[in-house]
């Protein structure tokens, strides 16, 4: 595993989150209250960016388009997408719920890296 640096915990504000191309991998890394966090940055949903998305109370992501909900931590789903819920119920039959992808991080001396 590779570990790619990508700059200070300073540049990103806590509680928020940040885009980065790594290796050709669009992650989100996420500043929280606890520590540092990175997952991909597209809801497995229907493949639409995160970073458009909100984080509820201190590790939940909800997608903006659909309100699938995910685990920053852990990347795993707390609330699969339910918007609309006419057409998500046939969507659902054919992309079925999925986990984020998760990246470990690693802090030293304030700088962020990821392994990839």
């Amino acid at each position: 595993m590779a570990h790619t640096e990508i700059g200070l915990c300073s540049d990103i504000a806590k509680g928020g989150m940040k885009k980065f191309n790594i290796d050709g991998k669009s992650i989100l890394v996420f500043h929280l209250e606890d520590g540092v966090y990175a997952t991909q940055a597209k809801c497995p949903h229907l493949n639409m960016p995160l970073e458009k998305g909100r984080i509820k109370g201190n590790c939940i992501l909800q997608c903006k388009f659909h309100r699938a909900e995910f685990n920053i931590k852990t990347g795993e789903v707390e609330k699969w997408a339910n918007f609309p819920p006419i057409i998500v119920q046939v969507l659902n039959v054919i992309k079925s719920e999925k986990k984020l992808k998760t990246y470990k991080c690693h802090v030293e001396e304030n700088k962020i890296s990821i392994e990839t």
